[in-house]
């Protein structure tokens, strides 16, 4: 299966269990990787036939800056249901960065990677 890959996006977003977390809010990034047939892209060179992933990236932004949730696990799954709009996405990566969590020990951050395959398998070419 090919992939579409945008790294990175990074936004502020008051997301998490803390109260000091949603009313200050934080940094977060987030990756995401499409699985989808890429040959009629390749072959027809438009647009129309792939996922314009500089769309893919507004949304993404838009809802990891958005409205707050709890868990960065609860924020994935929103993004990867975005992914899966698409009809051509056969299954979406999402991976949110945390940089920023508390803890209670040193640590470079927090990232939660979850993986969604469309519920038949199945994508609309």
């Amino acid at each position: 299966m090919d992939r579409i890959s945008v790294t990175g996006i990074e936004v502020f977003g008051r997301h998490g269990v803390l109260p000091h977390e949603r009313e200050i809010g934080q940094r977060f990034v987030v990756d995401v990787v499409l699985e989808l047939d890429l040959s009629p892209a390749a072959a027809s060179d438009d647009l129309a036939d792939t996922v314009h992933y500089g769309d893919l990236a507004a949304d993404v932004a838009g809802i990891a800056s958005g409205q707050p949730v709890q868990l960065i696990e609860a924020l994935a799954g929103r993004i990867a249901d975005r992914c899966l709009q698409a009809p051509m996405v056969h299954a979406a990566e999402v991976t949110v960065h945390k940089p920023a969590a508390p803890l209670p020990v040193v640590a470079s951050e927090v990232a939660v990677t979850l993986r969604r395959e469309r519920a038949d398998g199945s994508s609309v070419a």
